[in-house]
């Protein structure tokens, strides 16, 4: 794997967003993965959807073609560090996404995300946005 999946990407795979659905082909050669993190985010929008059932069923099925990384206690001191010095800074950023990416600065991973803001401050990680 060299690639982790953010959950702004998974939304805009789902819903089917051209530019996101040819980098993600693109990429799939070289392993996508995705963190119980985003899944935990997922389940969120599509229990909270027009069609809970449905967009579950598409989800699952979504899911089924990526490993999925749990948290463990290495990540969690990743997070709890880069945590702790975006505190000292003033510049914190959601948990959610402090756990994705810990989890991906624990695997090497590039994340596969858009959302810049918050991801570019944490230290060390790769970012490809579409």
């Amino acid at each position: 794997m060299s690639n982790l999946l953010d959950t702004d990407w998974a939304i805009n795979y789902l819903n089917r967003v051209p530019r996101t659905v040819r980098r993600m082909d693109e990429l799939r050669p070289e392993g996508i993965s995705i963190s119980i993190v985003s899944i935990a985010e997922l389940y969120e929008g599509v229990l909270n959807s027009n069609n809970p059932a449905h967009n579950e069923n598409r989800m699952t099925d979504f899911l089924g073609r990526y490993p999925v990384i749990d948290l463990d206690i290495p990540i969690c001191r990743i997070f709890g560090v880069e945590r702790a010095r975006l505190r000292a800074s003033g510049t914190l950023i959601p948990d959610m996404d402090l756990l994705i990416g810990a989890t991906a600065l624990h695997h090497n991973l590039t994340l596969l995300s858009n959302n810049r803001r918050h991801f570019e401050r944490l230290q060390g990680l790769r970012i490809i946005s579409v």
